[in-house]
């Protein structure tokens, strides 16, 4: 995420601003230029900024009364109580996150293939007399709004035994399984994701029963960024997905804030040493974003157990699955440029 200030008086903002703390100006976000604008301007804020969800914008000439993030909203829950207000909040929060990131990406949010079209669309649902679950189906990401509440969240993770769960992680993870559609799925890209992920025709339903049944296998942190993603090819490529998000967005940050990592070096040949000198989307080179990765997750880790936290990254990156980091950004980068018969697609919806 880029570091944005107010255009009147240079104040820093936070991303979800919608007024400047210091003038008091209205500001919000124009995700056609990825800017934060300070108002007044040519633009009117999303319908949903009424709700306090939303601060991004949309020409002030537009038919349009949602912007483009909010645009991709399918289901809502009830509005009827401050609980699910409050929680709708949070989903929207975290939802907007992910859409800047696929927009620095220039990923499309929708796409055409074989004559159909498929768009990311987004169902945020509460349980009723069915349990709501949290998932993925052509195009349309259900999250159960029980996971924008942390206590749930909490509970969930520690009965799963995970070490890391967050709502802008299920945005990041469910949004995999859209884009191994848009970038993987019948592309020739096909061959070289089994190499690295395995075969995606393997009954889905029949291996994650398998999964629940017998865990992950002892050595899964040799080949697997979690325990989750040995369960099949498609989480696999959807945990990894978001792990790619994570690293792009943080890398972001840090080099907005000119973040540089020099320790004492461990010995005479080795040392932990990042900095981090030019925004991640435009780097080509792979192995620049990892040697930057690294040492950022190695200090912000200390950091965190300096104040009593968990640590901020508790993962490891074996080869393996720096080599499906390095598939993904390499596809995306490759992605835009690419004519492919049978598909058409679009990056935003103005």
């Amino acid at each position: 995420m880029k570091v944005y200030t107010c255009s009147n008086c240079h104040n820093p903002l936070y991303f979800e601003n919608s007024k400047c703390l210091h003038c008091g100006h209205s500001v919000g976000f124009d995700p056609a230029t990825l800017a934060m604008v300070t108002l007044p301007a040519p633009y009117k804020y999303c319908k949903n900024a009424e709700y306090g969800v939303c601060n991004w914008l949309i020409p002030a000439d537009s038919d349009s009364s949602f912007c483009l993030a909010c645009t991709l909203n399918r289901v809502i829950p009830s509005l009827s109580s401050d609980e699910n207000r409050r929680l709708w909040k949070n989903m929207e929060v975290a939802k907007h996150r992910l859409i800047y990131s696929l927009l620095r990406l220039k990923l499309p949010f929708t796409y055409t293939r074989s004559g159909q079209e498929e768009a990311l669309l987004f169902d945020f649902m509460a349980d009723g007399s069915t349990k709501v679950m949290t998932g993925h189906d052509n195009g349309v990401i259900t999250i159960n709004i029980e996971e924008a509440d942390e206590a749930e969240r909490v509970r969930h993770k520690l009965d799963l035994g995970e070490r890391y769960r967050t709502l802008l992680g299920h945005f990041r993870h469910e949004s995999g399984h859209y884009y191994w559609d848009v970038l993987i799925k019948d592309d020739p890209a096909l061959e070289k994701f089994r190499q690295l992920f395995g075969d995606d025709s393997q009954d889905y339903a029949t291996a994650l029963a398998t999964y629940y049944s017998n865990g992950a296998p002892a050595d899964w942190n040799q080949r697997f960024i979690s325990q989750y993603a040995t369960a099949h090819p498609w989480e696999d490529w959807a945990e990894t997905w978001a792990h790619y998000l994570h690293m792009m967005d943080t890398l972001e940050t840090a080099w907005a804030f000119g973040i540089s990592i020099d320790p004492v070096e461990l010995d005479a040949d080795a040392g932990i040493k990042a900095n981090v000198i030019r925004e991640p989307y435009g780097v080509a080179d792979f192995n620049k974003l990892i040697k930057r990765w690294l040492p950022i997750c190695f200090a912000v880790n200390s950091l965190n157990r300096s104040m009593g936290h968990a640590d901020f990254y508790p993962f490891i990156l074996s080869p393996t699955v720096i080599e499906k980091l390095r598939f993904m950004h390499e596809r995306c980068l490759n992605f835009s440029s690419e004519s492919v018969a049978g598909r058409a697609y679009k990056g935003n919806l103005y």
